[in-house]
């Protein structure tokens, strides 16, 4: 049962002492049914609201968002431009206890309509990025959680087995979670502070401008892409924009699979929806959510959802193969004469280690041919009839025909070539 906004407006004179309370009215805004909430005005002019949990789970998450803010400081809060609750007082209740915060303004918009015009998608992004900005020492002070890629790839993984255990995972849809699983390029990026719950209805507005994000309960570090994936599912005009600016906002700190996760991430929301109904017996959550991933499962089989592994390019038929090679070139351009250096088949090491007075290191497999060097072989000595090295090369730097007979470094190449075979 509701507990009456009067009843609430003077537990708030016992949380926080001092306060005289001119005004309250019920406020619902985040509650979903899970808090009794009461927006405050006092006789010097605060503006507070004063939050009671109905369930176990509420409390819980009350509970947490309580650790979260109140871990941070004013330093942090200084790093974002925007507001965050400000904890005033609590006081117990029913067995559980009531917490008074500052009260925030601004409109609660849709994520259709956060990304609907330039400006305020703009500023979206600014906001997530400037979160996933912030240092990450204050979450560890405050024993809030620290996700590694590996640890966070290994709860997607023990989610998505979940679910599959239902037996109402279209099988298009795990055979797609798995893949993006067990890529691992997709789960190569760095931790950084997250919100870990953000929605659309996290994030305050006021015109064009976020004035506040509020429901910090799952304050930790670990994957970016968490903070985005209901992004990823809006269909505002300006989307691209937002999550642009984000990517700008973090200066070179977004990995490039960070969209794939948050779709992916995005997606795994349907999961959980499947999931919580299962836990609570409530078949309508279930039916709800079995029709959700049926229509996800559409689209992958038309192709219309976006790939949640990186673009490898496509895949050439044998015909578009030839037709290519075809259109190449055979010929290759001469090479003009000098000291050419082909860096691409030259050991630099090899160089680096003579030039430090390193010894070459011994031939790892002692059973190996061993190339001779042939091109001095023959029954005639230097001199006597056979040119010697530099002769040939003086004869053949006098030909101007450039017909002359073949290099002997080319004949001794083949002659290792052939001796090594």
């Amino acid at each position: 049962m509701a507990r009456p906004p009067l009843t609430l407006a003077a537990l708030a004179t016992a949380a926080v002492p001092g306060l005289e309370v001119s005004a309250a009215r019920a406020h619902t805004r985040r509650s979903h049914g899970g808090f009794d909430a009461v927006e405050l005005r006092s006789a010097d002019g605060r503006h507070l609201v004063i939050r009671a949990p109905r369930s176990q789970n509420a409390e819980t998450e009350q509970s947490a968002d309580l650790v979260a803010i109140r871990a941070m400081t004013a330093g942090i809060r200084a790093r974002l431009p925007f507001r965050v609750p400000q904890f005033v007082g609590q006081a117990p209740i029913d067995g559980t206890r009531a917490i008074v915060t500052e009260f925030l303004t601004g409109g609660v918009r849709t994520a259709d309509e956060l990304t609907e015009h330039d400006a305020l998608a703009a500023a979206v992004g600014a906001a997530v990025a400037a979160i996933h900005a912030l240092p990450s020492g204050f979450v560890g002070d405050a024993g809030l959680p620290r996700e590694t890629a590996d640890e966070t790839r290994d709860g997607v993984i023990e989610l998505i087995g979940r679910a599959a255990d239902t037996g109402h995972l279209p099988a298009a849809i795990l055979r797609r979670w798995e893949q993006a699983t067990d890529d691992e390029s997709l789960w190569r990026f760095r931790p950084t502070v997250i919100n870990g719950a953000l929605t659309a209805d996290s994030i305050l507005v006021d015109g064009d401008a976020v004035s506040a994000i509020v429901g910090w309960a799952a304050l930790a570090v670990g994957d970016p892409a968490r903070d985005l994936h209901w992004l990823m599912t809006s269909r505002g005009a300006s989307a691209e924009l937002a999550l642009e600016a984000y990517v700008i906002g973090r200066s070179g700190g977004a990995d490039e699979h960070l969209p794939q996760r948050a779709l992916l991430y995005g997606e795994l929301e349907l999961a959980r929806w499947l999931l919580h109904g299962i836990d609570q017996r409530d078949r309508a959550i279930v039916d709800d959510a079995v029709s959700l991933l049926d229509g996800l499962a559409a689209s992958v089989h038309d192709r219309s959802s976006e790939p949640l592994s990186p673009e490898t390019g496509p895949i050439m038929t044998v015909g578009e193969v030839e037709r290519m090679l075809d259109d190449t070139p055979r010929g290759a351009v001469p090479r003009e004469g000098g000291a050419t250096l082909l860096t691409d088949s030259y050991d630099f090491s090899e160089l680096e280690r003579r030039e430090a007075g390193e010894r070459p290191a011994a031939a790892m497999d002692l059973t190996a041919p061993i190339p001779l060097d042939l091109s001095d072989w023959g029954d005639a000595a230097p001199g006597t009839g056979q040119p010697t090295r530099e002769g040939a090369d003086a004869a053949d730097g006098d030909d101007g025909s450039g017909a002359g007979p073949a290099s002997p470094a080319t004949d001794a190449q083949e002659r290792r070539n052939a001796a090594s075979s």
